[in-house]
């Protein structure tokens, strides 16, 4: 009888164990939904629209959890955070915001999911092609345009009209404003021509732009490094007597973007070279320069030696540790779609990566450059696409 009651009092525990497995199971589900942690740059302008296109996500994927983590401001700073979690086989986020000159790098070190089998033949064919090119790799896809930057000249409309001086078209027209516009208004804290000199990557594309600029560039058609090293040796002169002649200010060699165009913005500077974000905070209210600015390309060195800006931009791409990889490339493409580009446009200082809303109505009634900066974007030249591009920048730095 003892028996026979202890194997009673086991079976019914056994059965009481597996009822409490079986609701515990039945009920995670529910208690724990997935979470997908998006890594992206602090958004400049009148607002960040990311984190209503993360909630609009999850309205359409229940039982999904977006989280938006700030990445560092600078380009550099962002890239380290990534090599060392990535590295470090626990990254911690699914979806990335990648400067675009990085994806053939993460795409060869294996940390990227490929997106080619995702995407319909015409899927990439809204975007500019610079930026498809820049997320593609051996032939395959990696990464999703997501903003779109090209290196413009930005100057102070109101003193070159004052001054009966036209926009410049070379470096040499640049200066002689520059001394005019000073001389006359007699104002020793108006610098002359703001640019990034810092040693990072914000300094590269300036190198790689007096490059240009001067007829040459960092590597020749066939691939040889420096192919004019008489010219790109001139074009570094340049970039040093700007500042020997007090046409840039010392600080230069410690200016980054934001560092140059608060400084322009605050109305201290005739010139500018930054991107396009910066025009929308230009002429937002309160900005001393309001209704003062205009853009055009970066000038050349001489005439018939054309200049241009470099191409940049962010893309984004899905860690091939994300789990589950289906739900992060959905979060990616919703993210890099047509209406989530228009919004993040609208409300925030960031150009989009699809031509056709350049030529939105309402865009343009909100930002009326967009026409002249999609031919900009066209005419911009792009950096070197190549795995390898962390020792180019290391080098050229």
């Amino acid at each position: 009888m003892r028996s026979r009651a202890w194997r009673a009092r086991l079976a019914l525990g056994a059965l009481f164990v597996l009822f409490l497995t079986a609701a515990g199971c039945a009920g995670r589900p529910e208690s724990e939904p997935i979470t997908l942690v998006f890594k992206y740059a602090r958004i400049l302008g009148k607002g960040d629209p990311v984190p209503g296109l993360l909630r609009e996500f999850e309205g359409a994927h229940p039982g999904v959890r977006v989280k938006g983590e700030a990445l560092p401001w600078t380009s550099d700073d962002q890239h380290q955070l990534y090599v060392i979690n990535l590295e470090g086989r626990s990254p911690g986020f699914d979806v990335m915001m990648l400067d675009c000159i990085w994806v053939p790098e993460f795409a060869r070190a294996g940390w990227l999911v490929d997106l080619t089998g995702e995407l319909t033949p015409d899927e990439l064919a809204p975007y500019f092609a610079s930026a498809v090119t820049a997320g593609t790799y051996e032939g395959r896809v990696w990464a999703l345009p997501w903003n779109m930057n090209v290196g413009l000249l930005y100057y102070r409309s109101d003193l070159l009209a004052r001054y009966g001086l036209r926009p410049p078209e070379t470096y040499e027209e640049l200066i002689a404003a520059v001394g005019r516009i000073r001389d006359a208004e007699r104002n020793p804290a108006l610098e002359g021509y703001l640019w990034q000199g810092k040693q990072y990557e914000g300094l590269v594309v300036n190198v790689l732009e007096a490059l240009w600029a001067n007829g040459t560039g960092l590597f020749g058609e066939d691939g040889a490094i420096l192919p004019d090293p008489a010219r790109a040796a001139d074009a570094l002169r340049f970039l040093r007597r700007l500042i020997e002649t007090n046409v840039s200010p010392a600080w230069t060699t410690a200016a980054d973007e934001e560092l140059s165009r608060r400084a322009f913005g605050d109305g201290h500077a005739i010139f500018l070279r930054n991107w396009p974000y910066a025009m929308d905070l230009f002429e937002a209210p309160g900005s001393a320069v309001r209704g003062k600015v205009a853009f055009i390309s970066l000038p050349g060195r001489a005439r018939g030696a054309a200049g241009g800006g470099s191409t940049g931009g962010a893309h984004l791409a899905v860690s091939r540790r994300s789990r589950p990889p289906e739900l992060a490339v959905a979060l990616a493409r919703h993210l890099t779609s047509r209406p989530a580009q228009r919004a993040i446009a609208l409300g925030a200082a960031l150009s989009p990566t699809r031509r056709d809303l350049y030529r939105d109505a309402e865009l343009v009634r909100a930002r009326p450059g967009m026409p002249r900066l999609d031919e900009l974007m066209v005419a911009g030249r792009p950096r070197a696409v190549t795995p390898a591009y962390l020792l180019v920048s290391s080098t050229v730095q």
